[in-house]
């Protein structure tokens, strides 16, 4: 499947590549085509318009020069003799016969007599009334410059008339003559510009545009008309004017121009040239351009394949050696290496990999599987070679045991004597356990540092384990005896953990498991090898699960606040309590501290069970308040509380939400919790003293805190341990610590409070050597909180002559 794939991949690589190569020159060419197309278009377009406006200018000069024609043989006529008789004879008939017959000799369709007032006298025509409103503005014209014509409609057709006036020597009379603008003009006119003309006929402002006479083809007239007459509408009063037309499936590009316009009268000629015409001759040259663009992809293609091959060859050759190398063959040397090229440098580099990873993977198996300072296999391949014999055995019927050894004070020889000489102790060892497993089929491995193991595979299940704790023992006694390296002698013993498959585990990982739980159960018990015992590790199964117990405890209320009393020892007075925290564990029932705060100090989660005990403690201190009484609380912190920058913060929300002043709190902390970083607990207890909060140094005596240390810190009290108050009425040693820290911490300025006060001999003791406070079983045991206060009660009302007024309450909360 993988040979395949990478089939695929290459086939689809020269695919790429050819489609590439294909697709950037038909890209390219196609572009190329694109442009050449615009530029022809652009180009054809723009020789039309300079053809249309040729044609324009060619058309105004034949009309131009038919009008001259008009008028010089209207001016002959005036001049004439013979016209001139006729026209004193006043005969109408002969006038016209006469203007008939000039009129058939010049090609002029329209010949007229008029009088000096412009009423009609003669005409070679029956009807001419329509054309008397003309007249007056030829001539006034002709007046002006001498010569005049127009283009007039006449019956929806378009003629051009001239008129001379006759002289003798005043005007006596006005020659008009004027010809039809038919095919034949047009015809010439296309002959003369390659211009298709067509004239547009309005009779009135009411009137369509209808064709009088075009160059154009018959079946297009109509299509023609209704374009042209948009066209003309669009023109308007322009003189002239772009447009376009499509007729019968060929676009032309056209020229509106405005020959004569009176009364909503007007006539217009269109002038128009087709495009694909004149693109014609270019079309040639676009096809070969596309024949040179279908050879240029047949050889771009052929070139593709050939480069596309010329690049894949060698990654195939690649391709397969990486297949070879992921299925662990080093040793197939990479073909190709002779090529001088890019690919060359590839192969040669990859072939030079190829031996590279060889001899590294080598190594790797051998530090993967074998421990390099022992030479023993490691823990990986012990652990194969477990399950391996646990899969043989299920089949064959038989057991597996596992023996675990770890070397005792084996860190304090590496501390006194070194870390070689530790390393030599070890290849020693390995030797000297291997000399104990006679089996060929027994296994000994190094799992990590100073710890050992060995497998007794294909166990009879009659005497599996004696036979495995025989060779058990017989290991622990061959570590009796001493070691000598190097000139030192080393007395060296082990601890040794049996278990047994499949009566002790399922699998190999749980049977290693197990047995080192028994190998943790010899080193602790010290007598000698020991099977493993389901008892062993229960405490490990229950401490997996108690940060889940302890968080579940504090979501679910199961945890519960007590309080032992302090007293004032001048006055017998209550004037405190230490909260201790117990656990109502559903199952086990209450729980004391030692049960789950070790644990949560090792976890962290001591700090949840703080903020715990001082938000109760906090509500305690109000619901007393309210009712009357006046309370400092005093709260006990531990090592990774003072660690904890953010706890001020934390304690200073509590004050906000339950409205509780800090001046109501006195924080103890531990002598070890200072020291273990005493610059960031520093910091802390400031910004605790600089909040408000009263602090305290619990367990006084038992840390090593120096006087150093204790000037500097904002403490305003020492509480002295109960290892040194329980028997100080016996012991004159203990009864000097105590006498020293009270006049030591008077000294400072602070409050002394004694805690373990156990008998009344004690407490008149602590009376005497003037201590402020004590605690202990003497006035009262731990009580949940709910009876506090009604024990305080009862305390007052017996030693209410003892009272000192004044005096105010002080609960001490820790977690003990």
């Amino acid at each position: 499947m993988k040979v395949q794939g990478a089939l695929r991949l290459r086939a689809s690589l020269s695919a790429r590549i050819v489609l590439l190569f294909l697709g950037l020159l038909l890209v390219v060419q196609g572009l190329s085509f694109m442009a050449i197309r615009a530029g022809i278009d652009h180009n054809a377009r723009a020789a039309i318009a300079d053809e249309l406006a040729v044609g324009e200018r060619v058309l105004t000069r034949v009309l131009a020069q038919n009008a001259q024609r008009l008028t010089e043989g209207a001016t002959l006529l005036a001049a004439d003799y013979g016209f001139r008789a006729a026209v004193n004879s006043n005969d109408a008939a002969t006038i016209g016969s006469v203007l008939a017959n000039h009129g058939e000799r010049i090609g002029a369709s329209v010949t007229a007599l008029l009088d000096p007032e412009f009423k009609l006298r003669a005409a070679a025509q029956p009807d001419l009334q329509e054309l008397l409103p003309v007249t007056r503005r030829l001539a006034a014209r002709v007046l002006a410059s001498r010569h005049a014509s127009e283009i007039v409609v006449i019956g929806d057709r378009p003629f051009q008339l001239v008129m001379v006036p006759m002289r003798a020597p005043v005007v006596v009379g006005w020659v008009l003559m004027g010809f039809p603008i038919d095919q034949r003009l047009l015809d010439d006119m296309h002959a003369l510009s390659s211009v298709q003309v067509s004239l547009q006929v309005r009779s009135d402002a009411l009137s369509p545009w209808h064709t009088a006479v075009s160059t154009l083809p018959l079946a297009t007239r109509e299509t023609l008309e209704k374009q042209a007459a948009l066209a003309l509408d669009r023109a308007g009063a322009a003189s002239s004017a772009a447009t376009s037309v499509s007729l019968a499936d060929n676009e032309y590009s056209g020229r509106c121009v405005l020959l004569a316009e009176h009364d909503g009268a007007a006539v217009s000629a269109l002038l128009l040239r087709s495009v694909d015409d004149a693109v014609a001759p270019y079309r040639q040259l676009q096809l070969a351009l596309a024949g040179l663009t279908l050879l240029g992809v047949l050889g771009f293609g052929i070139g593709s394949v050939l480069t596309a091959r010329h690049v894949t060859t060698p990654l195939r050759r690649l391709a397969a050696a990486a297949e070879r190398l992921r299925g662990g063959d080093y040793d197939t040397p990479l073909r190709g290496l002779g090529r001088g090229d890019e690919f060359g440098e590839l192969a040669q580099a990859f072939e030079r990999m190829r031996v590279s990873i060889g001899e590294q993977q080598q190594e790797i198996l051998d530090l993967a599987y074998r421990d390099p300072l022992t030479g023993l296999p490691n823990r990986l391949q012990f652990r194969n070679a477990v399950r391996d014999a646990i899969a043989a055995a299920e089949a064959a019927g038989r057991t597996v045991s596992v023996i675990m050894l770890d070397l005792d004070r084996f860190k304090h020889v590496n501390d006194v004597l070194g870390y070689r000489f530790g390393d030599l102790l070890l290849r020693r060892v390995a030797e000297r356990l291997t000399l104990q497993v006679l089996r060929g089929n027994d296994l000994v491995a190094r799992l990590g540092g100073d710890e050992f193991a060995v497998l007794l595979a294909d166990l009879d299940p009659e005497t599996d384990l004696s036979l495995t704790l025989s060779v058990a023992q017989r290991i622990g006694q061959a570590f009796d005896g001493a070691l000598t390296l190097e000139d030192q002698t080393v007395d060296t013993s082990a601890s040794l953990g049996v278990a047994n498959w499949p009566l002790h585990a399922g699998d190999a990982d749980v049977l290693l498991s197990r047995a080192e739980v028994a190998m943790y159960g010899a080193k602790r018990r010290t007598t000698g090898p020991m099977v493993y015992d389901a008892a062993l590790d229960a405490a490990s199964s229950q401490t997996l699960s108690l940060l889940t117990e302890l968080r579940h405890a504090v979501d679910h209320d199961e945890l519960r606040l007590y309080l032992q009393p302090k007293l004032a020892l001048g006055s017998a007075r209550v004037v405190g309590a230490e909260a201790l925290v117990r656990w109502q564990h559903p199952r086990r029932g209450l729980l004391p501290p030692m049960e789950f705060i070790p644990f949560a100090e090792q976890t962290g989660f001591i700090r949840v069970l703080t903020l715990w005990v001082f938000d109760q403690a906090a509500q305690l201190w109000k619901r007393q308040h309210e009712s009357g009484q006046r309370l400092t609380l005093s709260v006990n912190l531990s090592t990774r509380d003072l660690l904890d920058l953010e706890l001020p913060q934390k304690f200073e929300a509590l004050l906000i939400r339950h409205a509780v002043p800090a001046e109501a709190f006195c924080l103890e902390i531990t002598e070890s919790a200072i020291m273990d970083d005493p610059q960031r607990a520093q910091a802390t207890l400031d910004r605790l003293s600089g909040l408000g909060f009263r602090l305290s140094i619990d367990d006084f005596g038992t840390g090593y805190s120096s006087l150093a240390y204790l000037k500097r810190l904002p403490v305003d009290e020492l509480k002295i341990d109960k290892s040194f108050v329980l028997s100080m009425e016996k012991d004159l040693d203990d009864a000097r610590i105590v006498r020293s820290t009270i006049d030591l911490a008077h000294g400072l300025g602070l409050t002394v409070v004694a805690e373990g006060v156990e008998n009344a001999q004690v407490w008149d003791l602590l009376r005497e050597l003037s201590c402020d406070e004590a605690q202990g079983y003497h006035m009262g045991k731990p009580m949940p909180a709910a009876e506090f206060s009604r024990w305080a009660t009862g305390w007052t009302t017996r030693h209410a002559m003892s009272l000192t007024p004044g005096k105010g309450l002080d609960i001490a909360i820790t977690l003990h």
